[in-house]
């Protein structure tokens, strides 16, 4: 950024194509210098955003700005600011308020050896770029200017951590549905996406909500990722960073530019939002068609690209998907003895499923039915297990996926759901009963190639938790089983 004071007629004018925000930040740096007791010059004033042929947007430029005017008038040592990366924005009366972004701005300042000026707000989520990184999180432009001059100092903000908002929902509240909380288990264990079909009032959400419970705390990476994507979104309170897995549950009227992100600024989605957690699709088939499978290319490779006209941002994606469906839209065409009023069970059933695409379900590695929980299964006591020894089976089924792809040169956060399609033939290699087994479903329930890597993975991630070796024909068996038959429904 560049500011030039000449002699001429009384302007501000501030160049390199600021939007509408940019632009106004000319009457709050006014206001903020007057109000810190500094008056600008009667001159013409040029502040240029270079480089100027790349758009500027945000309020972030505020403080940038009365920080070169203020050196180009002498009220703070020119050379002051020549080691800093600066953003926040000012209220008229010389406060620096919070804005979104100052994680990854820190960050990307250290890695430029540069020190970062932010809002105090925002001074705790900028302390966990590095303790070497110099962060100066003033409350005012005089705090600052005092700070320059010598006569305040300002101790380096300390990180925060958000306080936990009660204990996660455990599964000792669900009742019966042992088969579902199986495949739940599974799906935690090697990062698997789960679908779940029953009837209403099931328990399909309460399982979902559940899912975080059972899941490993976050590494010290995970944690920075997912706090990155959480300032640019704004959605971090204070600064503090939370040391919990997203769990983000979007209502099915959400848009496409809302699930994966663009509008205004290409901001993030709820998918970049849920990275390191869960996506929770409820009553999926309600979703527009067009908004799921924008789903599908993230699912795949872990990241979005967003591109549009001005703007080319790629955010991660990395999330566990969990959705949950009703059979048909009178829900209740799995229950014996019921006809639906729209017609034969069947039909209503696949007019509903034909909502959702084949290629997405191919990238859902359980599919299963939850059935409704009868009163005898309410009236029983909570069962004796719950998420903390689910979570135990969990861990350790992880340990083992940790270790095998670290010594294969991996990241040990890779799942079995994320590893390479190469690397898992070779991990995932079953016995020859398994072989014939997955030889013979493969034609049988006309596997995809994704089908089959992904019943590989799913055998993986079950002999983990048996904590076996090499894959058995058991395992795979109860993978198939689990995958369901591919097939698109009939058509009604």
């Amino acid at each position: 950024m560049q500011v030039q004071i000449i002699p001429g007629s009384v302007q501000f004018a501030v160049v390199g194509l600021p939007d509408k925000a940019v632009a106004e930040s000319r009457e709050r740096v006014r206001g903020a210098l007057i109000a810190s007791g500094l008056a600008l010059p009667a001159k013409r004033i040029t502040v240029n955003l270079a480089p100027a042929d790349l758009p500027k947007e945000g309020s972030h430029y505020d403080l940038p700005i009365a920080l070169g005017v203020m050196a180009a008038i002498g009220a703070i040592p020119a050379d002051a600011l020549g080691g800093y990366c600066v953003l926040g924005e000012l209220a008229l009366d010389g406060t620096i308020t919070a804005v979104n972004g100052a994680l990854p701005a820190a960050i990307a300042a250290g890695a430029r050896g540069l020190g970062l000026i932010c809002p105090a707000p925002c001074g705790p989520e900028a302390a966990w770029a590095g303790g070497d990184l110099d962060v100066l999180a003033p409350r005012s432009l005089i705090q600052l200017a005092n700070h320059f001059k010598g006569s305040q100092v300002m101790a380096r903000p300390e990180p925060a951590i958000a306080a936990a908002h009660g204990p996660l929902p455990d599964l000792r509240d669900i009742k019966g549905q042992e088969g579902a909380k199986r495949a739940l288990e599974i799906a935690a264990s090697g990062g698997h996406n789960l679908l779940m079909n029953g009837p209403p009032g099931a328990g399909k959400s309460m399982l979902a909500a559940r899912l975080p419970s059972i899941l490993p705390p976050l590494t010290p990476r995970e944690l920075l990722d997912i706090s990155m994507i959480q300032s640019v979104a704004g959605e971090l309170r204070g600064g503090a960073l939370s040391t919990r897995r997203p769990f983000r549950e979007p209502h099915h009227s959400a848009s496409m530019a809302a699930l994966v992100g663009g509008g205004l600024g290409a901001r993030p989605g709820e998918a970049s939002l849920a990275h390191g957690g869960v996506l929770f699709l409820d009553e999926l088939p309600e979703f527009t068609p067009q908004v799921l499978d924008s789903l599908r290319q993230p699912l795949e490779t872990g990241e979005i690209m967003i591109a549009r006209a001005n703007h080319r941002v790629v955010y991660p994606a990395r999330f566990q998907l969990v959705a949950a469906m009703n059979p048909c839209r009178c829900g209740q065409a799995l229950e014996p003895g019921y006809a639906c009023r729209r017609g034969p069970n069947a039909r209503c059933m696949a007019q509903y499923g034909a909502r959702i695409s084949g290629p997405l379900l191919d990238r859902i590695d359980l599919r299963i039915e939850v059935p409704a929980v009868s009163a005898a299964d309410l009236i029983l006591p909570p069962p004796e297990e719950g998420s903390a020894e689910a979570a135990a089976r969990v861990a350790a089924a992880r340990r083992l996926q940790g270790e095998r792809y670290a010594a294969r040169g991996l990241s040990n956060a890779t799942t079995n759901a994320t590893c390479p399609a190469t690397l898992i033939e070779e991990v995932a290699r079953p016995d020859a009963e398994g072989a014939a087994l997955i030889r013979s479903a493969a034609e049988s329930l006309r596997l995809s190639a994704r089908g089959f890597h992904r019943t590989l993975r799913l055998a993986r991630t079950l002999a983990d938790l048996d904590g076996e070796a090499t894959v058995r024909r058991l395992h795979l068996a109860e993978a198939l089983s689990y995958r369901g038959r591919a097939e698109r429904p009939e058509a009604a």
